[in-house]
């Protein structure tokens, strides 16, 4: 049997440690400040990012990877001996998964490309799984059954300290963010079936929503699957030293995973951005 070489795009906010360790591909996503191309985690990190919109006045555009460069990396890793497995983020969020589709074409007997419907370490949670079963030795079609199952146990939900760049970036209307900035509302993002949507609405301070994210993972505690429990934010430290203390009270601190949310993920929900991440049995 042909090992298995995973391939991830980069919008799955995993550690750079965690993907060196397990030999990961990881292919970047696009940064576009006008004329200026940027390749997310690779160009431009994300105080980076902060930082030109600050000075321009603007919120970048992002781009997927194209058929030409996912053909290239698929085609060099299959000459090599490898059977690739590719995920990436929720094709209602991106064209990546058809592009990779569609360059995968010719080799499709050692190619799967996996829709995780989900997006950042909603993502990493599903890779944390892959590379779980291609250690038993899964080949890339069991994996993929595998993660199917899974898909809809994943649960990602983050709290959003400014409406300014879900609404700027078209993915909030101008209602919602006139009556959420009015009444200081942190809203809590779910994704689900793909998609992105607002599950629950704190307002005041940043701390609510914090503790908001706290109680839906105690509705859930009794059900997690507690291979890892992870915490992701975008320039958000202080929010994150915070939900990690109270976690440790609810579940081993070893298996909470800390990451930070990538150049992608940070242009479309803003700094502060913050979620509790996992997946139920």
């Amino acid at each position: 049997m042909r090992p298995v070489k995973i391939i991830v795009d980069s919008t799955c906010d995993l550690p750079k440690e965690y993907l060196e360790k397990h030999e990961i591909d990881v292919a970047p996503l696009g940064i576009l400040f006008g004329e200026e191309s940027y390749r997310d985690g690779v160009d431009l990190t994300v105080e980076e990012l902060y930082k030109k919109v600050d000075e321009k006045k603007m919120l970048p555009k992002t781009s997927a990877l194209s058929m030409e460069e996912l053909h290239t990396l698929f085609t060099q890793r299959v000459e090599e001996g490898y059977d690739i497995f590719f995920i990436c983020i929720s094709s209602d969020f991106s064209s990546c998964y058809q592009h990779a589709y569609l360059a995968s074409e010719e080799i499709r007997e050692h190619v799967v490309c996996f829709d995780s419907r989900n997006l950042s370490s909603g993502i990493g949670l599903l890779i944390l799984k892959a590379v779980k079963f291609k250690d038993e030795g899964k080949n890339i079609f069991e994996i993929e059954a595998m993660l199917k199952e899974l898909v809809p146990q994943v649960r990602s939900q983050f709290a959003v300290e400014t409406l300014d760049y879900l609404y700027k970036g078209g993915r909030c209307s101008s209602l919602v963010y006139i009556f959420g900035k009015g009444l200081h509302i942190r809203p809590i993002i779910r994704v689900k079936d793909g998609k992105m949507g607002v599950y629950k609405k704190p307002r005041g301070k940043m701390i609510n929503a914090l503790n908001a994210l706290l109680e839906i993972f105690k509705e859930d505690k009794d059900h997690i699957d507690m291979d890892c429990v992870m915490i992701t934010h975008s320039l958000g430290d202080e929010y994150e030293k915070y939900l990690r203390a109270e976690l440790k009270k609810l579940i081993p601190e070893e298996i909470i995973m800390s990451t930070r949310a990538g150049c992608v993920i940070s242009s479309h929900c803003g700094r502060g951005t913050i979620g509790i991440l996992y997946i139920v049995k």
